[in-house]
């Protein structure tokens, strides 16, 4: 009988009384495969997968916890590590490669959620709502004329990042009637032009846009992509919105931009540190709106990952190459050539 085919789930997907936090992620589907078994890892130590708890793996479905050089040394079984979601900073994507272990995300499942969180930040602070909130709780009810929003129609939206997400951001806000500028340097200028988006250089999309919309992914490049001195080409009535990744933003600088008054408002689901500590002074200001790395967390964002990550690891299973690699030139490692051959023999 023929050796079945190991999945291994980080147990960052369990809350402390045992249940999937995230609700419906597909299981079913890794149920209902012949030939392949799964379950959860161990509690990843200092947030690192440890080699000897994937050694038994074939593939990892991996949300939080870092997969390191360490991890895949001498795991010689692993072949793919799935990443649920689209960011994979956790991953050290090189060693994977050089081990021949496949990693992919889950861009399908990420951008109506992420792109809708994005719209629903960018609504609040041009609403106010945060504000107004208060005002309530606080029994300010007449103060409201002091906290007028400003509508989103008629002004200009500016995507820093024209990928997966930013396109869709984009779809979503065409009803709004806003000018839409995108700074991207892997941009198609011509679908861009059919959808009446500007490609500009990030410095002039930053003077020019009423709220700025960070999707882009964090790499060595964008890395304090926004710095003090991007940050301060930004007008004082302008807002910024950051759904991707903390580290893009110079963190200091927008904190002193904010309390400064420099621009209108910021809304941030992510930060250069998360959590952040209790006496951060982003925390104290009131003309920003911060979320835990989680305003796209919905039912659909956890089914949408789910089943992307479980298809790319029902693919590998089958002797396919799965979809949305990160790495594909692992693809060419004998290990992972190997791997892929004996399975489509196994399936046949």
């Amino acid at each position: 009988m023929p050796e079945p085919f190991r999945v291994g789930l980080t147990r960052d997907f369990l809350t402390d009384d045992g249940r999937i936090g995230w609700g419906d992620i597909g299981l079913r589907r890794l149920d209902e495969a012949d030939g392949v078994v799964w379950d959860f890892l161990p509690a990843a130590e200092n947030g690192e997968l440890a080699a000897a708890d994937v050694a038994g793996d074939d593939a990892l479905i991996v949300l939080g916890p870092r997969v390191t050089a360490a991890t895949v040394a001498d795991a010689d079984r692993l072949s793919l590590v799935a990443r649920f979601g689209v960011g994979y900073d956790n991953v050290d994507v090189a060693a994977c490669t050089e081990a021949g272990v496949l990693v992919t995300i889950t861009p399908d499942g990420v951008r109506r959620p992420v792109a809708v969180s994005a719209l629903t930040l960018l609504l609040a602070l041009s609403h106010r709502v945060l504000d107004k909130d208060r005002l309530v709780r606080t029994g300010r009810w007449n103060d409201k004329l002091d906290h007028m929003g400003v509508s989103p129609s008629g002004r200009t939206l500016g995507l820093i990042g024209w990928g997966n997400i930013g396109r869709e951001v984009s779809r979503l806000c065409e009803p709004l009637g806003m000018t839409q500028l995108a700074a991207d340097p892997y941009a198609d200028p011509q679908a861009a032009a059919a959808r009446g988006v500007e490609l500009v250089e990030l410095e002039q999309l930053l003077a020019r846009a009423d709220f700025a919309v960070v999707t882009c992914a964090l790499t060595p490049q964008t890395h304090h992509l926004l710095d003090a001195g991007r940050l301060a080409l930004m007008k004082p009535t302008a807002f910024l919105v950051n759904v991707a990744r903390g580290p893009i933003v110079e963190q200091s600088a927008l904190t002193e931009i904010l309390a400064e008054r420099r621009i209108a408002g910021a809304a941030l689901d992510v930060l250069e540190a998360e959590p952040p500590r209790p006496d951060d002074p982003l925390l104290s200001l009131p003309n920003v709106l911060l979320a835990p790395h989680a305003i796209a967390w919905t039912d659909e964002l956890a089914l949408g990952n789910g089943e992307g990550a479980i298809a790319a690891v029902l693919d590998l299973a089958a002797g396919r190459e799965p979809a949305h690699p990160v790495n594909p030139q692992a693809l060419d490692h004998p290990r992972l050539r190997a791997r892929i051959r004996h399975s489509r023999k196994a399936v046949r």
